[in-house]
């Protein structure tokens, strides 16, 4: 891609709609005033007056015990460099996001302008009382390691500079799981690292506390080999001199039969013949990024049996930081620990290497393309979307806090404490990286019926960087061109199909072939020869007879078209699966407690029971297919007939009678009200016969189109819920329709579930 585009989209992304990523919410009740008096004056004063009293109470009334502080200076941002405390803001903020979505920590960024040690440190002893814990971001070395070093001593809150432990603990698990794989021990191995930073430092001191020697470890920086004779060795460099080698031995030299290299340094700096000096069954660890210091398949062809790893998402073997830090500072503020001393950093290194080991759950695999993910040489560490990650690492930080005598509250039911963590986050985020990353492992042609819309072009641009799927394009060719040339949207390559128009005669013989297709199968429906030469240079029938014949996978439309005249192409020309009565849609509300599902939001006006169990069974396979056990509920407005049976009433118990007899495992009921169905508790103490009685239905039926439709606008529109959708269901091959007003990420969103059905069609 190029970089100013992707400029452009990130600076819009941070700029759109209110700037930044974070904002502050309320926990508490706000809606009148006795709520206000509680939360201010004159309530505010009794917690303060505890607080007074006994200052650990603060963490019974106040935040503190949840909220950690992202602090920079800005002097080591990313890669680029010293830019700055205000320029650093984005990243903190990111780090911040990070926090919420993977352990629900809350976070303040806070960025200092200030390059003096003793400056900062005093800054952030002030800022104590507010904070449970302190991560310290970006800030350069050697004063990021002085500036830890005091915090720790000075602070009585746990403190961790990221930038220097996170790459530690995950690839000193990874290092341990590797060393077990090709059967070397740690204290025998010759390790060389290059790069001499924070990062580098902190990884080679984890390594020794693992095993490894320090007289078997060699470690470069930009000058060269970390040596005694040389006289410019700054900040904790010197911890690591060895001179069991002249002090002018080349990296080339030094490689030679070397069982590891870990790569903190800059791309490209490793080439295939260094890598067939190492040992047979060599570990690498290339984590420069974006450019490794080796890519994967050339490190590969001179080693095909090293055990590889990067810093890169799309090749085996990430080692990324996201597995580390949100989950170490979840164990540590969970038992208010004073510190995250070595003993927690070493559990959180072996824990994520023991995971590694277990078996690898559907949703995970899933992820990657349904591939069978097993402990080998690349599979060394867990996956950044493994839902297992929070409980295991933080209870393994927790107790190491509690056996090392920093917990100053110790957890004395861990089943509770294990169940409490899963349930802390919900799956939207998860489920929306999954249909990613699950499309992306066999692309797909998709059809993007309204490419004369700048925000379907901006999808496809988005689809295509991304690469989830591969775009054609239907619209008039000027038209578009126009349209990507003025918002400078670059699409090389791209097939822009103007049914219309045909631009060649290839693409006149398809449209003759799609016209004497679509009259075969609609001459005895009342259309005539004239009338579907006429239909077929419509987009919508169009790209619906592009995946019928098997030119395309899928498609996507009815951005700019009313719904019916998207859906009715589709059901024309490619119609419903065997044994499908009904052809039904979902939308997928993305709460915080998980993926809400709702049935069938934009088909079918009226329903029998029949309809009902269907729809029903369509949904439940849907579901499913994302590895969610569905919990579904029939809704109505009575609950097991409390009040006079209604049509709608007797339909939902009439269905789920069918239902339990058909699938007696499922874990469904109706008829019932919304809010039963959402309130595990409330369900079980009124109606503890229930098949959903301490559930909390993820799947919701409506007895009508009017309901169903009614209740996710009025979701997606007062509250901040994303959705996707809708889906449609039931069809022989996929297409969906995007709903009016779609935003870019939601099309984009809708071409992953598109490419994800055209692989079960290709696997089917």
């Amino acid at each position: 891609m190029e970089k100013k585009i992707l400029s452009k989209e990130a600076l819009d992304y941070h700029a759109n709609g209110r700037p930044g990523k974070i904002e502050v919410i309320p926990s508490k009740a706000t809606a009148n005033q006795r709520d206000l008096s509680l939360a201010y004056s004159p309530g505010v004063a009794d917690p303060c007056l505890a607080i007074a009293e006994n200052p650990e109470d603060v963490y019974k009334y106040t935040a503190k015990g949840n909220l950690v502080a992202v602090i920079s200076n800005g002097t080591a941002v990313l890669g680029l460099g010293d830019i700055g405390p205000e320029a650093s803001k984005p990243v903190m903020e990111g780090k911040g996001l990070l926090f919420k979505i993977y352990a629900d920590i809350d976070c303040f960024d806070l960025e200092l302008n200030t390059k003096n040690v003793d400056e900062f440190v005093r800054t952030v002893k002030l800022l104590e009382p507010t904070f449970g814990g302190v991560n310290l971001e970006d800030i350069s070395a050697p004063e990021c390691f002085e500036i830890e070093e005091r915090l720790k001593e000075e602070l009585n809150i746990p403190v961790m500079h990221d930038d220097q432990h996170g790459t530690a603990i995950i690839s000193g698990a990874s290092l341990l799981n590797d060393l077990e794989i090709v059967g070397k021990e740690i204290s025998k191995v010759k390790i060389v690292v290059n790069g001499a930073g924070a990062s580098a430092i902190s990884c080679t001191r984890i390594y020794v506390a693992l095993g490894a020697k320090k007289e078997n470890i060699f470690m470069y920086d930009s000058k060269g080999l970390i040596h005694s004779d040389r006289d410019n060795l700054n900040g904790k460099k010197p911890e690591f001199i060895n001179d069991t080698r002249p002090a002018d031995t080349s990296l080339t030299d030094i490689l030679k039969g070397a069982d590891v290299f870990v790569g903190l340094s800059r791309g490209n700096v490793l080439n295939q013949e260094m890598v067939k000096g190492m040992t047979s069954d060599c570990i690498i660890f290339a984590m420069a990024n974006p450019t490794p210091e080796i890519s994967y398949e050339d490190a590969k062809e001179a080693q095909p049996d090293c055990i590889m790893a990067t810093g890169r998402s799309d090749y085996p073997n990430q080692v990324n930081n996201v597995l580390g830090f949100p989950f170490i500072f979840r164990g540590a503020l969970d038992v208010r620990a004073t510190e995250i001393n070595e003993a927690m950093k070493l559990a959180a290194v072996y824990s994520l290497a023991e995971l590694a080991k277990k078996p690898v759950p559907d949703i995970v695999n899933m992820a990657y393309g349904n591939i069978s993910l097993n402990f080998g040489k690349d599979y060394i560490i867990p996956k950044p979307v493994d839902p297992r990650l929070i409980t295991a690492v933080a209870p393994a930080v927790a107790k190491a806090a509690m056996e090392s005598g920093v917990a100053k509250q110790p957890i004395e039911d861990w089943v509770a404490y294990e169940y409490q963590l899963s349930t802390r986050l919900g799956n939207d985020n998860a489920l929306t990286k999954i249909i990613e990353t699950k499309a992306k492992q066999d692309i797909k042609r998709v059809v993007f019926a309204d490419a004369e819309n700048i925000s379907v072009l901006k999808a496809a641009q988005q689809v295509v960087e991304e690469r989830i799927a591969h775009p054609v394009l239907l619209g008039n060719l000027k038209k578009v061109k126009l349209l990507m040339e003025e918002y400078n949207i670059h699409l090389p390559g791209i097939e822009i199909i103007d049914p219309k128009n045909p631009k060649d005669e290839e693409e006149e013989v398809r449209l003759a072939e799609y016209q004497e297709v679509f009259y075969g199968k609609r001459k005895r429906k009342g259309i005539t020869k004239r009338e579907s030469e006429d239909i077929m240079r419509s987009r919508s029938y169009y790209g619906a007879m592009m995946v019928e014949k098997g030119h395309a996978d899928a498609m996507i439309g009815g951005l700019s078209k009313r719904y019916p005249a998207t859906i009715r192409p589709a059901l024309q020309i490619i119609g419903a699966r065997e044994g499908i009565s009904k052809v039904a849609s979902i939308h997928i509300m993305m709460t915080r407690s998980g993926p809400l599902f709702l049935a069938d939001t934009t088909i079918n006006h009226t329903l029998s029971e029949e309809d009902i169990v269907n729809i029903t069974e369509l949904v439940a396979e849907q579901v499913r297919s994302f590895n969610i056990e569905p919990k579904i509920a029939l809704l109505t407005y009575s609950n097991f007939g409390s009040v006079p049976a209604g049509e709608s009433a007797v339909l939902m118990r009439n269905a789920t009678k069918i239902l339990h007899k058909k699938h007696p495992d499922w874990i469904i009921d109706g008829e019932m009200q919304a809010h039963m169905a959402l309130n595990s508790e409330v369900l079980k103490e009124y109606y503890p016969f229930s098949k959903l009685a301490g559930h909390r239905a993820n799947t919701l039926i409506f007895p009508n189109l009017s309901a169903a439709n009614i209740a996710y606008n009025l979701l997606g529109n007062v509250s901040d819920i994303d959705v996707m959708g809708p889906i449609l269901l039931g069809l022989k091959k996929p297409v969906h329709i995007l709903q009016l007003g779609a935003t870019v990420r939601q099309i984009v969103e809708m071409v992953g579930i598109a490419a994800i059905h055209a692989q079960e069609v290709a696997r089917k």
